[in-house]
């Protein structure tokens, strides 16, 4: 099994970092956090990104760094997009972003 490497895409305010077993820490600071958003929620799912399974929808916590949540690394492949309580959502134009290990 190959570890997850760090990665960010600062553009769009999304960071992802392995935390401690198999889980990984998703911070958010996106379009939503800068839109005022009072709450932010991480949407994922394992497996194929295109087909998506086990679909999860977890509030994520304020931090000084942005939205913050450890969630479980499961089948190797993880595709997440988040939302706000407004129901807005920022899933990367579409293409949602994608979490490998």
């Amino acid at each position: 099994m190959s570890l997850l490497q760090s990665w960010n895409d600062m553009e769009k305010g999304v960071e992802v970092r392995p935390t401690f077993g198999n889980q990984i820490n998703i911070c958010y600071s996106g379009l939503l956090d800068k839109s005022g958003a009072d709450q932010v929620y991480l949407h994922c799912g394992y497996r194929d990104p295109n087909n998506w399974q086990e679909t999860i929808t977890t509030n994520m916590d304020r931090t000084a760094r942005g939205w913050e949540q450890n969630v479980p690394m499961k089948n190797h492949t993880m595709a997440f997009c988040f939302k706000d309580s407004a129901n807005n959502w920022d899933n990367n134009s579409g293409h949602n972003w994608i979490a490998r290990a």
